[in-house]
């Protein structure tokens, strides 16, 4: 069976000089939920947009189920069901009008009520879309790229600007499209989603891809599967990171905005060095906590910056 998506050796250039998207490789499994990670100006968006048919590449090819976008776009684009990041609907239709707008867009779209339903807007069907709440336009949104009963949803950071409740409902959604067999590739700024939500991901700097897998697998790449994070008295320096580095089972050290964070496998290890070697330079320690390792630390050691700050 052929990937739903896949991309060889793709490149975008504007203007002659600016590489936007430098030789991407990326094949999904249909069925899987993929995600898109990467700082602003990484390439993310016009990656998609390719992929989506809405941009053509310099050079390269796309398939979406083995089919490129030159051979049968029409059909093509009934397989796609897209939610942009802000989704730009008329406030005067009310909310079933403008599912039912939609679903004329295609040949065979799913029912209103049922889309409704599954989206939980059943009671403000007959609401203004200009009444309703952030949550609620956002489910909108995504109402309107699953009525046309879509084999891949292209979600770009669907839940930003949403409260935690709201959030959790539109990951639910999500999974149950996959669940029914649909194919997702997501694209967002909050770690948490993306290591709930995907199987595999890859994160994309400088119009490349330099990693990819899945989230605990990347993880497990870091080289440390638990965080040690401490500040002390006193200004930190190259030679006092490096000696942090030689703590017992350290695999990595890196510091942000005064707090060290250790990498390390066997934080049991690594504390007890750590409280004596803070005692030996006659320094205080002014804050320490550990935790598990998470993608977001996969995203600062690879990118050198926090995705939630771009």
């Amino acid at each position: 069976m052929a990937a739903a998506i896949q991309c060889r050796d793709l490149r975008k250039t504007y203007d002659s000089k600016v590489e936007a998207v430098r030789g991407l490789n990326l094949e999904i499994q249909a069925g899987e939920c993929f995600g898109l990670l990467g700082p602003n100006g990484a390439g993310k968006t016009t990656t998609i947009e390719i992929l989506e048919g809405l941009l053509a590449p310099t050079s390269g090819e796309v398939f979406i189920f083995g089919h490129t976008w030159h051979e049968n776009e029409r059909e093509m684009r009934e397989w796609l069901g897209i939610s942009l990041q802000e989704t730009r609907l008329s406030e005067k239709l009310s909310v079933r009008e403008t599912i039912e707008l939609f679903a004329s867009f295609y040949r065979e779209p799913r029912s209103s009520d049922e889309v409704l339903e599954e989206l939980q807007l059943t009671e403000k069907a007959d609401a203004w879309v200009g009444k309703l709440s952030g949550g609620q336009r956002q489910r909108l949104a995504v109402a309107t790229a699953l009525v046309c009963n879509p084999k891949i949803l292209f979600l770009d950071e669907p839940t930003t600007g949403l409260d935690p409740q709201s959030r959790r409902q539109l990951w639910d959604i999500i999974r149950q499209f996959q669940q029914d067999g649909g194919t997702v590739l997501l694209t967002t700024h909050y770690m948490d989603e993306a290591e709930r939500l995907c199987d595999r991901l890859a994160i994309v700097d400088h119009g490349q891809i330099i990693a990819e897998g899945s989230p605990a697998d990347l993880i497990e790449r870091l080289g440390g599967h638990h965080v040690v994070e401490f500040s002390t008295s006193g200004n930190s320096d190259g030679a006092s990171l490096q000696a942090w580095r030689g703590l017992p089972s350290v695999e990595s050290v890196r510091e942000d905005s005064g707090v060290i964070a250790l990498n390390v496998k066997e934080p049991h290890l690594t504390i007890p060095a750590l409280l004596e070697a803070v005692g030996q330079r006659g320094s205080e320690l002014q804050h320490l906590t550990t935790r598990q390792a998470s993608l977001e630390d996969v995203f600062v050691r690879l990118t050198g910056r926090h995705l939630r700050d771009e």
